[in-house]
């Protein structure tokens, strides 16, 4: 297969999922709180990408400034990530029409039927995240245009199946709306796997923590680059009376210390000092704020790392734009290699990005 080829067996496999989201690659970009704001997603737009913007816990007017910073920067399509259990969330709805956002990604919980009729009804389409094939099957009959399987190696919150056992699980027989595969992916040969095993596009988090667009402190991008896979441990839970919501990050003092903090806690409520209700209320906050403090602050020690386990690619600072180029080469080597013709790398990567760790070393 040429090069030429080799780049048109890309585009024929993620076609679908370029013309959803109407760009021309079918790489979304991972929301994430507090690091997927105007510029790193503008940046993902701009350089062929779709950059998602990470509403988390903002309010409506903080929500509208923020998309409309981001159309300054980029006038290529974007979307908009939304909390399902945020309090004002049709609210942020209305926000998301009032500024003609193109996309609206509903997380954290299945949507109502009422929530993506709210999104369509305001010109944009809903996306949303399915665990199963049943759940994605019950969401696209409830209205939703396209849906994201995340497996157990992103980052943040996270679910107990893995990317590999969901893709297979669900993209041979989920065929109605566009699926887009996410979670542990960092490399362009992984999104060729999947792309031919049914899926429209990707969609990418860790790796753009360090794009030289990102706001992240340098404290929290030095502790990625530092990473291994293994680094990026899930949370755990101590006594099944206190359930706590799988998330994944870097292990650090922080870590150690929620273990800690909920030893004390269990004991206060056997003890008689705390119910459990306020145990458990004990125990969710926390986390509050610890996010923030790493991203924006630095504080890498006690704050939260949330990364996937795709860390252990990221090796340096680098534009968006040599990232995406990088899992494109990678993609069409894959794909030139697999017809016996061995690699056809497209002339447009930089020289740098080819010979890059992360292209070379195999994790």
């Amino acid at each position: 297969m040429t090069e030429t080829t080799a780049r048109a067996r890309l585009d024929q496999l993620w076609a679908r999922g370029c013309a959803f989201l109407g760009t021309r690659t079918a790489v979304m970009g991972g929301a994430m709180s507090w690091v997927s704001e105007r510029h790193l997603v503008a940046a993902i737009s701009n350089a062929g990408g779709f950059g998602v913007l990470a509403c988390g816990s903002m309010p409506p007017d903080a929500l509208a400034a923020e998309i409309a910073a981001t159309k300054a920067l980029t006038d290529k399509p974007f979307g908009v990530n939304l909390i399902n259990m945020h309090p004002d969330l049709n609210r942020l709805l209305d926000v998301c029409r009032e500024q003609a956002v193109g996309h609206v990604v509903i997380a954290g919980g299945f949507p109502s039927s009422a929530t993506l009729a709210r999104i369509k009804d305001g010109g944009a389409k809903a996306m949303a995240f399915a665990p199963t094939l049943a759940s994605g099957r019950r969401m696209v009959k409830l209205g939703a245009d396209a849906l994201v399987i995340e497996g157990t190696e992103a980052g943040g919150h996270i679910g107990p199946v893995s990317t590999t056992v969901l893709a297979q699980e669900i993209l041979p027989d989920l065929r109605e709306a566009p699926v887009f595969v996410a979670g542990g992916i960092g490399r362009g040969e992984a999104i060729v796997a999947y792309l031919e095993l049914g899926a429209s596009g990707v969609q990418v988090g860790t790796r753009f923590v360090c794009a030289t667009e990102s706001i992240a402190h340098p404290n929290f991008k030095k502790s990625f680059i530092r990473a291994s896979a293994r680094d990026a441990q899930a949370s755990v839970q101590l006594d099944p009376r206190f359930p706590v919501i799988p998330v994944r990050a870097l292990a650090n003092a922080g870590s150690a210390a929620f273990l800690e903090f909920q030893r004390t806690v269990i004991a206060r409520v056997d003890g008689g000092e705390l119910t459990r209700d306020e145990g458990l209320l004990e125990i969710e906050h926390f986390w509050a704020g610890a996010l923030r403090r790493a991203v924006i602050d630095g504080d890498v020690e006690f704050g939260s790392l949330m990364a996937g386990q795709s860390v252990g690619l990221v090796t340096r600072e680098q534009p968006v734009a040599d990232i995406l180029a990088e899992l494109i080469a990678q993609a069409e080597t894959a794909l030139a290699g697999r017809h016996g013709l061995g690699a056809s790398l497209n002339s447009s990567v930089p020289d740098r990005a080819m010979a890059s760790p992360s292209v070379l070393g195999a994790v």
